[in-house]
C-alpha cells in the first residue's frame, strides 16, 4: 500500500509540473528574478489579456523587471491601449525589447515600446510605421507625389499637412497626442514619434538610437539585463527604482491554451466562419429534428462567433445585412421566387465588407472568403432550385395523382360497388358498371378513402399482356 500511495504522489507531481503554465526557475541563489512577456504576432484581445495577466503575476512575484519582448506588425487600438495601460500602471518596470533580429515593432507595436520604462531593440530590428488606418481610407498625412516641371516628383506640403479625411484627420491628432504623451513621460523622440504617425516614418535600431527614440541596443535577454542594472526608473505614484538585474534568472511566462484559442477565435476570418457553420448547424437541426449533432456543433460555433464580435470593433449593420441575407436565401430555398435568392446574396456580400470597421495588420476581412462563402450559398441555392425542377416535373408517385391509372384486381362485387386490390392494400370501390370478381379495373380516381374504377380500355394490338 505504502508503494502504491508513493507511486501515486510521484506521478501527481509530474503531472503538475507537466502542465503548469510557465517554465519554473528558482530565483533563490541571487533573490532576483525577471520575467519575459513575449507579443508575436498582431495585438488583440487575447494579447492585451495574456498581458495584464503576466503583468499581475509578475507583481505577485515580486520581479525585479519584466520583459516585453515585441515583434508585431500592430494590431487593434482598443487593444493597444488596454496593453499600454497596463504597462503605465505595472509596479514592475518593463523593458520593451525588439527582438531578434529581424523582428519589428511597427503601427501599435511603436507605441507599446513608446510606453515602457526601458526601450532596447536587438541589432536588425525596427520600428515605426504608427499610422492610423481605416477601412477605404488613404494613409493620412502621408506627402503626395506630384511630377514638376522636370518630370521628376515632388512632395506636396499642402496634401503633407492635411488629412483628406475628416475622421481620419481626428484619429491622427488623437494618435499624435498620444504618442507624444508617452514619449513626454519616458523622455524620449516625441518629434520623431508624431513623424512616425503622420508620415509613416520607420527607424533602424541603430537609426533609432541614434535619435533618442530608445535607450539602448542589445543583442540577447542576457546582454540587455547587463546594460541595464543600476538604471533608474519610475514607477506609478513618483517612486524610483534602481534595477539590478545583472545576475537576475530569467524566466518565460507562457501565454497559455486559453490566450491562444482566444486570439485563433477574434481573428476576423475565423469570427465569420464560426458564425457561419452555428447559423448552418441550427438550420440543419430544425429541418431533420433529432440529429442532435448538427444543433450542438452548431450552437457553440455560433456562440463562439458571438463571442469574438464581442471582443472585435464590429458594425451591426453589416451584421444585420449578413442575417438578413442568409434568411432571404434559406426562404429562396424553400420557395423558390429567384429575387429573394439575389437580394439575400447582394445582402450576404455587403455585410460581409461592411461586417468589420478595422483595417488593422492580422485583422482585416478576406475579400477571398467572403467571395468562398457567397460562391457556396447560390452554389446551394442553385442545386436546392434544380432538384424542385426536377421534382415537379417528375411525375407523382405518392397521393391521388399517383393512383390515377393504375390497375386493380376486383375482390368482390355487388351492383355498383365493392372491393380491390392494388398497391398491396384492399381499397372500397364504386364504378358505374358491374365488374366480376378476379376482373382487372383501372383506377379512375379517388373519393375520400373510395377508388373510383372503370373498365380498362381494350389493348391495342401492339401491346401484349397487361400492365
Amino acid at each position: 500500500m505504502q508503494t502504491v500511495r508513493a507511486t501515486l504522489a510521484a506521478t501527481i507531481a509530474v503531472v503538475a509540473l507537466a502542465v503548469s503554465p510557465t517554465t519554473p526557475v528558482s530565483a533563490e541563489g541571487s533573490g532576483k528574478l525577471v520575467l519575459t512577456i513575449a507579443i508575436d504576432g498582431a495585438i488583440g484581445p487575447a494579447t492585451a489579456n495574456y498581458v495584464k495577466d503576466a503583468l499581475a503575476k509578475a507583481s505577485e512575484r515580486r520581479a525585479e523587471a519584466v520583459i516585453l519582448r515585441l515583434n508585431t506588425p500592430g494590431g487593434l487600438v482598443t487593444s493597444m491601449r488596454e496593453t499600454i495601460a497596463d504597462v503605465l500602471a505595472s509596479p514592475v518596470p518593463v523593458i520593451g525589447y525588439v527582438a531578434p533580429s529581424g523582428a519589428h515593432a511597427a503601427s501599435a507595436g511603436t507605441y507599446t515600446l513608446y510606453a515602457t520604462h526601458i526601450a532596447a531593440m536587438a541589432p536588425g530590428t525596427n520600428l515605426g510605421a504608427a499610422t492610423p488606418v481605416q477601412i477605404g481610407s488613404p494613409v493620412p498625412g502621408l506627402p503626395g507625389i506630384t511630377p514638376d516641371k522636370d518630370g521628376k516628383d515632388k512632395k506636396d506640403s499642402s496634401q503633407q499637412t492635411e488629412p483628406k479625411d475628416a475622421m481620419m484627420a481626428k484619429a491622427t491628432s488623437d494618435a499624435v497626442a498620444f504618442i507624444r504623451s508617452l514619449a513626454e513621460l519616458r523622455g524620449r523622440n516625441a518629434d520623431w514619434a508624431e513623424k512616425a504617425v503622420r508620415e509613416a516614418a520607420s527607424l533602424s535600431a541603430s537609426a533609432a538610437l541614434q535619435a533618442n527614440v530608445i535607450d539602448l541596443i542589445a543583442r540577447d535577454p542576457v546582454e540587455l539585463l547587463r546594460q541595464v542594472d543600476g538604471r533608474v526608473v519610475e514607477l506609478p505614484g513618483g517612486d524610483r527604482r534602481h534595477l539590478a538585474t545583472k545576475d537576475a534568472m530569467i524566466e518565460t511566462i507562457d501565454s497559455g491554451w486559453i490566450a491562444q484559442f482566444l486570439s485563433v477565435i477574434t481573428n476576423p476570418n475565423i469570427a465569420f466562419i464560426l458564425l457561419l457553420v452555428g447559423i448552418y448547424g441550427l438550420i440543419f437541426e430544425f429541418m431533420s429534428p433529432g440529429a442532435v449533432a448538427p444543433g450542438v456543433v452548431g450552437t457553440i460555433c455560433l456562440l463562439l462567433g458571438l463571442y469574438a464580435f464581442n471582443l472585435l470593433p464590429i458594425n451591426y449593420a453589416g451584421l444585420g445585412l449578413m442575417m438578413l441575407g442568409i434568411a432571404l436565401l434559406m426562404i429562396e430555398a424553400f420557395n423558390p421566387t429567384v429575387v429573394l435568392g439575389l437580394g439575400g446574396a447582394i445582402a450576404l456580400v455587403l455585410g460581409g465588407l461592411m461586417l468589420f470597421r478595422i483595417e488593422a495588420p492580422g485583422y482585416r476581412l478576406s475579400w477571398t472568403l467572403v467571395s468562398i462563402v457567397t460562391a457556396m450559398f447560390i452554389g446551394l441555392l442553385l442545386i436546392v432550385l434544380g432538384s424542385l425542377r426536377r421534382a415537379r416535373k417528375a411525375p407523382a408517385r405518392i397521393g391521388a395523382q399517383a393512383m390515377r391509372g393504375l390497375p386493380a384486381e376486383v375482390l368482390d362485387w355487388n351492383d355498383i360497388e365493392g372491393h380491390v386490390f392494388t398497391q398491396g392494400e384492399r381499397w372500397r370501390a364504386r364504378g358505374m358498371e358491374t365488374f366480376k370478381p378476379g376482373e382487372t379495373v383501372e383506377i379512375a380516381s379517388i373519393t375520400d378513402l373510395t377508388l373510383m374504377v372503370r373498365r380498362r380500355p381494350a389493348l391495342s394490338a401492339g401491346e401484349g399482356g397487361v400492365r
